[in-house]
């Protein structure tokens, strides 16, 4: 298993070639220290596991790794399958410039309206959303952000080694990055 930078982790989900509706997640805060843990999968990608923490409000920091080539039927269980309480998560890229900004602006206005005209559920109007800003990868999510799911748990028991050892590089990089105490 190989650390690397929360971002990274995120640019290969982006690169990725899955079906960008199969993702699902389930995150919360870490069982020890500051910050979050959050496990999001495809089950023709894989698993991936990553630990970040807000530096400050403007910025995050984090750590990362794959823990499963795809979600077989051992995992499956561990994932949502429906939205539920958690609702839905969504990666985004940024937009390549100012033209591409009001193309996708006024396509989100057009898939707004058309919802607001027609009967139509929130999830429908979620994806449709996602389609409309090309978004490469979103699926429902289970998320506590005061707390930690027993699905982040029963993830965080099954990839043990993995837990410790993002612990420990996410804990090294908390160490490098923030002061204690005044200077």
């Amino acid at each position: 298993m190989r650390v690397r930078d929360w971002q990274d982790i995120l640019e290969d989900v982006v690169e990725s070639d899955a079906d960008p509706g199969g993702w699902r997640a389930a995150g919360g805060d870490r069982a020890s220290g500051i910050g979050e843990d959050l496990y999001f999968g495809h089950p023709s990608v894989g698993v991936f596991h990553l630990k970040t923490y807000a530096r400050n409000p403007y910025e995050v920091q984090g750590v990362g790794a794959e823990v499963a080539r795809k979600i077989d039927d051992d995992l499956d269980p561990l994932f949502p399958e429906e939205p539920g309480d958690g609702g839905m998560f969504g990666v985004q890229q940024p937009m390549q410039d100012e033209s591409a900004a009001e193309d996708a602006a006024t396509e989100l206005e057009e898939v707004v309206q058309a919802h607001a005209d027609a009967p139509t559920t929130p999830d429908a109007l979620f994806e449709d959303v996602m389609d409309t800003l090309d978004s490469p990868a979103y699926g429902p999510m289970e998320y506590d952000q005061y707390g930690r799911p027993d699905r982040v748990e029963d993830l965080a028991d099954t990839f043990e080694e993995a837990e410790q050892l993002l612990d420990s590089e996410l804990d090294d990089l908390i160490d490098e990055n923030v002061d204690r105490g005044f200077q």
